[in-house]
């Protein structure tokens, strides 16, 4: 299991968390996420203009990780901008605190992933709708999702035919439809970058391998603690 990431510092939450092309109605958008830290790292660099140096300390962090952060939240605006999608400023793992130099204690907060999502729930791609269908090693493509509950193995089923029925962009709308139903953790057999970008952004952990498992397998693996999480490294390569 990889090193938990470490909590990142947050000046001030965004006034403002969602943005979109005038004009076009929302049905008609596909959604990119922008990670509260990458909104502070904009905030810091690019507004403020300090150095990496500075803005790392104060988001609590190294410079290299500053720098990974930054690049991904410009890399995340330049696409909804030239591109013309729809940006949440949304999810992370963060903690609200006071300027340095401000007064009073310092805030502690939970991440918006925390706040607006029940994170004991686990989405499964799979062919069917139910535990003891197979796993779909696709997740973009999948046929739906199981939503389960860990501890009670209660279910429900999320359909993915909008996702299936896309061009291009399927792993991105199977991410929001899955972040919209509330999951924490998704169980699948393979995720592509695009789509594992989108996961991380909204909190949402990606274990993958699990083609050849029913949803129950796959599901008493993950309680278990036999997952193998996707690493950004991983979600880089030739991943589909």
């Amino acid at each position: 299991m990889p090193r938990p990431r470490k909590c990142r510092r947050v000046g001030a939450a965004p006034e403002v968390t969602y943005f979109k092309p005038r004009g076009v109605p929302l049905r008609d958008l596909t959604e990119v996420y922008l990670s509260v830290e990458g909104f502070e790292s904009l905030r810091l660099a690019d507004l403020e203009g300090l150095s990496h140096e500075a803005a790392a300390k104060k988001m609590g962090v190294s410079r290299q990780t500053f720098g990974r952060i930054l690049a991904q939240a410009r890399n995340t605006v330049a696409k909804s901008l030239v591109q013309g999608l729809a940006m949440r400023i949304h999810g992370g793992d963060y903690r609200l605190s006071p300027e340095q130099g401000a007064s009073g204690p310092t805030v502690e907060t939970v991440s918006a992933a925390e706040e607006n999502r029940e994170m004991n729930k686990i989405a499964v791609s799979s062919e069917g709708p139910g535990l003891d269908e197979p796993v779909d090693p696709r997740f973009g493509r999948a046929a739906g999702f199981v939503i389960v509950d860990p501890e009670t193995l209660d279910f429900e089923y999320l359909e993915n035919g909008a996702a299936q029925a896309r061009g291009q962009g399927a792993g991105i709308l199977a991410a929001e439809n899955v972040a919209r139903a509330g999951a924490g953790v998704v169980l699948t057999g393979f995720v592509g970058p695009k789509a594992f970008q989108a996961l991380e952004a909204a909190g949402i952990r990606v274990a993958h391998n699990m083609e050849g498992l029913s949803v129950r397998e796959a599901m008493q693996r993950f309680n278990d603690g036999r997952v193998q999480w996707v690493t950004v490294e991983e979600a880089k390569g030739p991943m589909r």
